[in-house]
């Protein structure tokens, strides 16, 4: 069943979002009286949180936490006209679990322009930051972006990727940003919102799911109060993470911690009916069992969990057609 069938805005491949631009964003017509000039930040701005909720329903596989924190915290940010503080999510899970496909599927809904939008920025390791040595220049940088992008547009997304990966002391330049500031450098910067995604945290949330399932306790069960300081403690305790020593975790800078689960057999199932459904493909059970059986799963006794999640699902399917 294609995504369009339940509602939600239409997409192509679940694993090529980074790559697509909204066939509605083609069709901007750049020269309305409502979008000129300033007006365009807040006319590109438009939440979409039915089609994100139909969204993340649809797609997003075994993230009970994730799918209800997230939608949470959005809709009371941005429903508020005058936030105290940015909105500061850090999104904590195995690799393959959704953490990058969540993150997409927020700018697209928040966002006209989805990924493509001149108000959503978005960072990697390693294409924006990759020598350690040049890390007082990055700052400088990373800065002056912030700064410049917010004054523009307070309405702008910030989204880190793969914070495993980031020099330590670089993010010590987002502190101001990211409080409770009434003025940061002489602009409010309290309508942005910023996204941090690593598998910090992944080992320590796979094994509270691990233990529930030996518990016999359903994985809804699991409630975000039994993730919170395991997560926390493996990010303060990782001196390669890019909140080490930044003080953000240190002065309680992030509003929520959204972990994900690791995926079972059935999740890795729903995510390749799905990627065969935007494919515009029947459901075929030797292709499912294929890509099922070429999955590697953890621990070595249990078979439990997914090594990579979902992540290789669309490349399996491609081999196995």
């Amino acid at each position: 069943m294609a995504a369009a069938s339940l509602g939600c805005r239409p997409w192509g491949s679940l694993l090529g979002l980074l790559g697509l631009v909204s066939a509605a964003a083609a069709a901007w017509d750049l020269t309305s009286l409502h979008c000129h000039f300033g007006a365009f930040c807040e006319c590109d701005f438009q939440p979409d949180f039915q089609g994100l909720e139909c969204d993340l329903a649809q797609h997003l596989a075994g993230q009970h936490l994730a799918k209800a924190l997230v939608v949470k915290a959005l809709k009371a940010f941005v429903q508020d006209p005058a936030p105290t503080k940015p909105l500061v999510l850090s999104l904590h899970g195995w690799t393959g679990t959704g953490k990058s496909y969540v993150s997409s599927l927020l700018a697209h809904y928040l966002f006209r322009g989805g990924l493509h939008s001149p108000h959503v920025h978005h960072f990697s390791p390693v294409i924006h930051f990759p020598h350690a040595s040049h890390l007082e220049r990055y700052k400088k940088e990373l800065k002056s972006w912030v700064q410049g992008n917010l004054t523009a547009c307070s309405r702008s997304l910030f989204l880190f990727d793969e914070m495993d990966k980031l020099a330590p002391g670089l993010m010590e330049v987002l502190r101001p940003f990211l409080g409770s500031s009434w003025v940061v450098f002489g602009t409010n910067y309290r309508k942005a919102i910023f996204i941090f995604i690593s598998n910090t945290g992944g080992e320590q949330i796979n094994q509270v799911a691990l233990e529930a399932w030996r518990s016999h306790r359903d994985r809804e069960e699991i409630r975000l109060q039994e993730l919170e300081l395991v997560i926390s403690q493996a990010v303060l305790d990782n001196p390669y993470h890019g909140f080490w020593r930044s003080g953000i975790m240190e002065e309680h800078l992030l509003d929520v911690l959204v972990p994900f689960l690791p995926l079972q057999r059935h999740h890795v199932r729903h995510c390749v009916l799905n990627e065969l459904a935007q494919l515009g493909l029947e459901p075929r059970e030797e292709v499912i069992q294929a890509v099922l059986d070429s999955t590697t799963f953890f621990p070595e006794k249990e078979q439990l969990f997914s090594s990579n999640g979902c992540k290789t699902v669309a490349s399996r399917i491609a081999f196995f057609l």
